[in-house]
């Protein structure tokens, strides 16, 4: 049995109006409490957001979103569904790999597509190998969903369980990218199966396989793109709060958290005290840790993850050879994770995904326009470039990326942007993020299950936190969890599990 906050918890404050806030709300009014919102933006989505630029509607956060029934499981607590308010879209292809060679492969999630295209890429013997990754990572996943990704943790003994044998018996405690090598030899087929590491801030050769359910998400449950943008998933996660009572506050900077002794008695904004029974903290960990007055000690001082570098670019062209998501591998691998996580390099033959979501939903344009966002992930700031030094690197480095971009065969690219934005780890740090990076402490395994920072914080009785930062980690499903999580800790009991999302297959 996990620890619950005792007391009163009629009356909940939800700081962020992010994934995680949002999911906490709904979790919680499906338990009967009340909710309050509070949001320092103007409109909900947090790391999820929309920019509006000279006709473009531009997603300023994850690009990808898998596991929609982990999203329809809050929308369920409150009585409706996931697709009652969004217009789901399955992606086919989920990704679009393309290889320094010149080669392309087209990533299926059904497992007869995928079959034959790496057959028709890499020949038979890997197209076998394909078969038995499949069932691997699917078994993977079954050993990790309940126990250790859907789980709170209050000490490190709650790992022995089955699954944990499990998770052994499977070679979840060995190395991802060995792991993935024992299937496919083609090293390019290879990297479409391990590249997903860097969510987890950790190179692939070094990162425990356990870790590989992420390539399970991405290639295997399904990569859908919901109508309007990424942002159509908070909007109406929001709206559905509103619907089932919850109360928001926009354009709310919490300042301070009132208490007595050990327990929140008021969130404080630059203009309003809102009484409360608990609160959950949905800010990164450093902002949470100073509202609360306390930072928890660790044994080592926490590891991020590495940062990215975003170009959204409104153009008046595109280019048929992207699909919605492409994978643009530079020749190196090795050495580019090392530069993320080692050196502190710009990567110096970059690996690149470029998102056209015009590709799906045309209207996120103006007529005849196309949008391309390019993510270059780079070192977050504790080991590269400073905030400081972005400021005048940053222009050179968005230079140099339509440099490579036009070589690998988006000619003219530069040339064709009519409306842009970068964002660099200058920008992730003003909005309050660590290390500025948006994907927050990295996951090695001193920091992940029941080592990650926890969601209940010693001294304080009735705060909660929910983020990326905490349990069980960093990615849309994730972060979704975490809300889930923190609301189960409010209310002392698991929530029931929602219905899946139709045509989604965990």
């Amino acid at each position: 049995m996990t620890r619950s906050v005792q007391g009163p918890t009629d009356h909940v404050v939800v700081v962020g109006a992010g994934l995680a806030g949002l999911s906490a709300a709904l979790h919680l009014l499906g338990a009967g409490r009340q909710v309050t919102v509070v949001e320092r933006d103007p409109k909900p989505g947090g790391r999820a957001g929309r920019r509006a630029l000279g006709g473009y509607l531009i997603d300023t956060g994850p690009t990808v979103l898998t596991m929609p029934d982990i999203a329809d499981e809050a929308f369920a607590a409150v009585g409706t569904s996931l697709r009652d308010h969004v217009d789901l879209i399955p992606l086919h292809p989920a990704y679009r790999a393309r290889f320094a060679d010149g080669s392309t492969l087209d990533v299926h999630t059904d497992a007869n597509a995928m079959e034959a295209e790496i057959e028709r890429f890499a020949g038979p013997a890997d197209a076998a190998g394909y078969r038995r990754l499949r069932r691997w990572l699917r078994r993977l996943y079954r050993a990790q969903h309940a126990r250790f990704l859907d789980a709170d943790f209050d000490s490190p003994l709650q790992l022995l369980t089955p699954d944990l044998l499990r998770l052994a018996a499977l070679g979840g405690f060995g190395r991802w990218q060995a792991r993935i090598a024992r299937h496919l030899r083609d090293e390019r087929l290879r990297r479409v199966f391990c590249f997903q590491a860097l969510y987890a801030g950790v190179a692939p050769e070094r990162a425990l396989a356990a870790y590989a359910v992420i390539a399970y998400m991405d290639t295997i449950a399904g990569v859908y793109f919901p109508r309007g943008g990424m942002h159509a998933l908070p909007r109406a996660m929001a709206h559905a709060a509103a619907g089932a009572g919850a109360r928001f506050h926009y354009g709310q900077q919490v300042t301070r958290l009132e208490r007595t002794g050990e327990r929140i008695t008021a969130v404080v904004t630059d203009d309003q005290r809102i009484a409360c029974d608990a609160v959950v903290l949905t800010p990164d960990l450093p902002l949470a840790y100073h509202l609360l007055g306390h930072t928890p000690r660790r044994p080592a001082r926490l590891r991020h993850a590495p940062s990215a570098v975003v170009l959204h670019a409104g153009c008046d062209r595109t280019w048929p050879e992207l699909a919605h998501h492409t994978l643009s591998f530079g020749h190196a691998w090795q050495r580019t994770f090392h530069e993320l996580t080692r050196t502190g390099q710009l990567m110096s033959d970059p690996s690149l995904l470029i998102t056209r979501p015009t590709a799906t939903d045309p209207a996120l344009a103006p007529p005849g326009r196309h949008l391309h966002y390019i993510l270059a992930p780079c070192p977050n700031t504790a080991i590269g470039p400073g905030p400081a030094d972005w400021s005048t690197l940053a222009p050179r480095y968005r230079d140099s990326l339509l440099r490579e971009l036009d070589r690998r065969g988006l000619t003219g690219i530069a040339s064709c942007i009519e409306q842009e934005c970068l964002v660099t780890p200058a920008d992730w740090t003003g909005l309050g993020h660590a290390a500025g990076t948006p994907f927050s402490a990295a996951h090695t395994f001193a920091q992940t299950g029941p080592f990650r920072p926890r969601n209940l914080v010693r001294g304080t009785a009735n705060a909660v936190l929910a983020g990326c930062g905490t349990t069980p980690g960093v990615g849309v499903p994730p972060v979704l969890l975490s809300g889930k999580l923190a609301a189960a800790r409010l209310t002392g009991h698991r929530a029931a599990p929602g219905r899946r999302t139709r045509g989604a297959r965990p």
